[in-house]
């Protein structure tokens, strides 16, 4: 019989502000222990939380990129439990009324194609501290730099059914508070991590008893751990047993999950209204003044990349969804529809919609695309390049775009060389190698990790081309001389050329281009040769 995977996720993601959530404690990771932990952080007699305005702000933004109600007011309750990394015995977050609500996450499932995963909350916590098992000679140490940490805890409903739909869902979220500038999205460093509520059922039947696999750090390990975790729900239940809820972790080494504790419900918390916080308040006022702040968001910002007109966006967007009622209260589709305005007005490109998903991974990405276009650069010649050439360099040498050594103005100045004539495709990729050289060498001299977004300027690509004489030939004269040479010197390969033979036709225009090396004009080479052959 038929089995079907059910699967939730709740993240944590660490909201990328200076301080802690009720403290004036520093946020920066790794520093020594203990040194950035203060008195409200210790939970030291008397003192009181004071919430973080940016964390609340961040968790606003997050609300109005994911099309959830933002609740005027909610309230931070009390998550009690006991743990030694746990200074006050309990957590302060929210339960009952959460400062989002609702809202959708937009994913394309290898299955089921395009869907949307629906959101249940997004609430603030603060974090808890960290129990350090090495080093201590069989003790452990507390480390309390990490408590009071801002969390928004992200929760999905459990529309996902196969590991490949919540690893694709968990990096579209991924992306979203990278995006929007909440989170750095630091896996390594904990910043984005993610547990998943996995069980199994016959389709129709209803849920089945979940277990939640804690702190998926990578992408790779959640698919690893939920595919295991159904395999063995399903061979307990196939052998007659019961599984049973627990929280539970995985193992990468053995590739298993392995019990940690039972499962507790939200009344085991004894969840209440906290005290010493009066409920979170947020006006329409301050929603709006976020909303004008926020960037252009992704799946619109493919979508323009696509387009050839403002009329083709909409077009796009009405056939993806992205302004369609079905599924839309008013008030998400009236927020779509003025996001959708004022994406109109930005400039289109015309790519293929494989380009356009590759360019919005990132909004540091897509910034140095739209970057080098406004530089000058032809859409899909830049496209073609940052995807090919600079996406090449960049992972070769381990760096992130926001570090590349070639900016988007050096680059722009190569491609309108390539795009005029003055030298060739090929000629270009030696040249953008001694760019990425040039960069290299002026971020050394300057010490400063990597250069500003201006680089090294629009003119470099012509003093590299002018230095080592890499402009191409396009001389009619000079390349129909070189062509009489060539066909001179090979007398066999033209014989096979006539013949018949098409290879022999490529063989006789490498030659020509490598006598030239490799600064002939391709285009004319060909014309020429065909022309000289008779063909």
């Amino acid at each position: 019989m038929t089995w079907e995977i059910v699967i939730g996720l709740e993240t944590h993601a660490q909201l990328s502000t200076a301080s802690k959530i009720f403290s004036g404690a520093s946020t920066a990771f790794g520093a020594a222990p203990n040194t950035q932990a203060s008195a409200v952080d210790l939970a030291l007699p008397g003192v009181l939380p004071v919430p973080n305005r940016g964390a609340v702000e961040r968790a606003i933004r997050f609300g109005l990129a994911v099309g959830g109600t933002i609740n005027a007011k909610s309230v931070f309750a009390r998550k009690n439990y006991f743990y030694p990394d746990l200074p006050k015995g309990y957590q302060i977050s929210q339960y009952e009324i959460p400062v989002v609500a609702g809202g959708g996450v937009d994913i394309v499932s290898p299955t089921r194609g395009a869907m949307r995963v629906r959101l249940t909350r997004a609430h603030l916590e603060e974090d808890a501290g960290k129990s350090l098992h090495e080093d201590y000679h069989g003790m452990s140490g507390i480390d309390l730099n990490r408590a009071g940490t801002p969390l928004l805890e992200i929760v999905s409903e459990p529309d996902l059914r196969s590991s490949d739909e919540a690893v694709a869902y968990a990096k579209a979220l991924h992306t979203l508070v990278r995006w929007i500038g909440i989170c750095d999205g630091n896996m390594q460093e904990g910043s984005f991590r993610c547990d998943a509520n996995v069980s199994v059922r016959h389709p129709g039947d209803p849920l089945g008893t979940r277990c939640e696999i804690k702190n998926l750090n990578s992408f790779r390990f959640m698919q690893q751990a939920i595919d295991y975790e159904a395999r063995r729900q399903v061979a307990l239940i196939e052998d007659g047993g019961e599984v049973v809820q627990e929280t539970r972790l995985y193992d990468p080494e053995r590739n298993e999950t392995r019990p940690m504790r039972s499962k507790e419900d939200a009344q085991d918390y004894r969840y209440f209204p906290d005290p010493d916080l009066p409920p979170l308040s947020i006006d329409a006022a301050w929603i709006e003044r976020v909303r004008e702040e926020m960037p252009e968001l992704p799946e619109l910002r493919k979508l323009r990349f696509s387009a050839t007109s403002s009329e083709h966006l909409v077009a796009l967007a009405k056939a993806e969804g992205g302004v369609d009622r079905s599924g839309l209260d008013d008030r998400v589709f009236e927020e779509s529809s003025l996001a959708l305005q004022v994406s109109a007005q930005r400039p289109h490109y015309g790519l293929p919609v494989a380009d356009a998903t590759a360019l919005v991974a990132s909004r540091a990405l897509a910034d140095f695309y739209e970057a080098a276009v406004a530089a000058g650069a032809e859409p899909r010649a830049a496209a073609n390049w940052m995807l090919g050439e600079l996406a090449a360099a960049l992972n070769r040498s381990e760096r992130e775009i926001e570090a590349s050594p070639v900016s988007p103005v050096s680059l722009a100045g190569l491609l309108k060389r390539v795009a005029d004539g003055t030298i060739s495709g090929k000629i270009a990729k030696d040249v953008f190698a001694e760019m990425w050289e040039a960069g290299v060498k002026a971020e050394e001299a300057q010490g400063a990790g990597h250069l500003p977004a201006t680089g090294l300027g629009a003119g470099l690509a012509d003093a590299i081309i002018a230095a080592k004489g890499l402009r191409q030939i396009s001389d009619e004269g000079a390349i129909a001389a070189l062509i009489d040479e060539v066909v001179a010197a090979n007398p066999s390969i033209v014989a096979e050329f006539r013949a018949g033979k098409e290879k022999a036709f490529n063989a006789l225009v490498g030659k020509a281009m490598a006598a030239s090396k490799g600064k002939a004009n391709p285009a004319q080479v060909n014309a020429l040769l065909k022309r000289k052959l008779g063909a």
